[in-house]
């Protein structure tokens, strides 16, 4: 929006030209979406507080987490709200990339909404029973990875590329495509959510791993750094910068409130937003395998669970005192403080590590 004005003005008003380049644009997309979150955040978690929308602790769940209860949640709609202001802001509105990111993220942040709903204010325990949440998530991934494969307009959109390997770029059939897409959308969603269990925990490594993704979007956008780097050159793609500075900005404001001892937490309408946010842009900039290594901390958290089920159904035994791999580690003594930084500390690493991969070809 105030793109499209200093757009039209540029020529009549000195100075208007800097708001072209994306860079300047991305600086203020940050700076938007985190004073908004600072600014409207109080506000919201007094509402939430006078509508009791608090946190339920689980019974079987590390003692230190049974104060946590009656905290706000349902925050993750702050993130998300800051993000659409500062987007619509500042990105080129006639970018159907920036408008397919945005429709998946609000897409699964309202089934997000709907399981916190029925959970915190009608009080229904189970929230969306859970064929129905992967029954919802299922349409909206395959919906999404169906109309980037059909609406993609050059080969490199729709094929496999690996890091640290040149020249390889392997043609993916529409069910190939679609099947990875629906996979890293769907996929990561959950991840985020798991990972969310602990104050600050999931949103600092998810904001890292957007940034970076903002870095790899702004790379391939730019048909002369793409050529540069030998990635894959997707038009347009250097628009949704815009979008990731917006939610990692928003991301850092909403951890303002959200660190430890956390004021509010996410809940699954932020959680699930921003983990389909994370795979559909690594899908449409082509970088699935490097996303899923800067994810880490969230693979990790996925394949503790998977393990754990695994193990007790196959064994009657576990492998971690208790899933996901966060509550085991508080169970062995360490401070949720500490829990939380080495695990911010690792994605930071893994994040640093999926960048280089920008020159390590």
């Amino acid at each position: 929006m105030l793109y499209w004005i200093t757009q039209h003005l540029v020529g009549r008003v000195s100075g208007l030209h800097v708001f072209s380049y994306l860079t300047f644009r991305a600086i203020l997309a940050t700076a938007s979406a985190l004073a908004l979150s600072l600014l409207v955040g109080p506000k919201m978690i007094a509402a939430l507080s006078q509508y009791q929308i608090g946190q339920v602790v689980r019974q079987d769940g590390p003692s230190t987490h049974l104060p946590k209860a009656g905290t706000p949640t349902m925050g993750g709609a702050l993130i998300l709200v800051t993000t659409l202001i500062s987007t619509l802001l500042w990105a080129e509105l006639s970018n159907r990339l920036v408008w397919m990111v945005l429709g998946v993220t609000f897409a699964f942040g309202f089934i997000g909404f709907y399981d916190d709903y029925l959970k915190l204010v009608v009080r229904n325990p189970r929230g969306l029973v859970a064929r129905w949440k992967y029954f919802w998530q299922s349409v909206a991934g395959l919906a999404t990875a169906a109309v980037l494969f059909y609406t993609a307009t050059e080969p490199a959109e729709t094929a496999l590329f690996l890091p640290f390997v040149k020249s390889f770029q392997a043609p993916l059939s529409a069910f190939g495509f679609i099947t990875l897409a629906y996979l890293m959308i769907v996929g990561m969603s959950n991840a985020v959510n798991l990972t969310d269990g602990l104050d600050g925990l999931a949103i600092m490594p998810a904001a890292l791993v957007i940034a970076a993704l903002g870095i790899f979007a702004y790379a391939s956008g730019n048909a002369v750094f793409a050529h540069y780097l030998q990635i894959p050159e997707i038009r347009g793609a250097g628009e949704l910068l815009i979008f990731c500075a917006a939610l990692s900005g928003a991301g850092l404001g909403f951890l303002w409130f959200n660190s430890y001892p956390a004021q509010v937490f996410m809940g699954d309408v932020g959680a699930l937003a921003i983990g389909a946010a994370i795979g559909v842009l690594a899908v449409i900039v082509r970088q699935e395998v490097v996303t899923l290594v800067m994810g880490g901390v969230f693979v990790l958290e996925t394949a503790s669970v998977m393990l754990q089920v695994a193990s007790f159904k196959l064994t009657g035994k576990r492998i971690f005192r208790m899933a996901p791999i966060h509550h085991h580690f508080e169970l062995k003594g360490w401070a949720e403080p500490k829990v939380i930084v080495r695990f911010w500390i690792i994605s930071l690493l893994l994040v640093l590590a999926g960048l280089a991969t920008l020159k390590l070809r």
